[in-house]
């Protein structure tokens, strides 16, 4: 026969283990850029990449995030983040006008040393 206090150290561990579970799940980060799963997201990273390497070519200071192109293809643009993610990134000025106004639908982030963060 199970004794009360064994039930309730059953109880906590079912608690403990589902909470665990759970937040292991839910916390799991969108997953990145996967080369090769779609043609033209290859493209747009390739060329936001392009991009990247003309601004810093041309001494840009890219410390803030900003935006590198608004029309990188046709309906996408390529911003610039910090990876981790900073709140500098989400001010309007460091975002990309065109993804902010829907005219574009896709998007390439590069951290600031060109590694891709996402492409979406």
């Amino acid at each position: 026969m199970i004794t009360k206090r064994e039930k309730l150290f059953l109880l906590s561990l079912i608690v403990v283990l589902t909470t665990a579970f759970l937040v292991t799940i839910l916390s799991k980060k969108p997953e990145g850029y996967k080369k090769g799963v779609s043609e033209e997201g290859d493209r747009a990273v390739a060329v936001a990449q392009l991009v990247y390497q003309r601004r810093v070519t041309e001494g840009v200071d890219l410390s803030t995030g900003p935006c590198l192109s608004n029309d990188l293809m046709p309906g996408w643009v390529a911003d610039l983040v910090h990876s981790p993610r900073q709140p500098v990134d989400d001010l309007p000025e460091n975002q990309c006008v065109a993804f902010q106004e829907g005219r574009a639908r896709h998007f390439v982030e590069l951290d600031l040393k060109g590694n891709v963060v996402r492409a979406k």
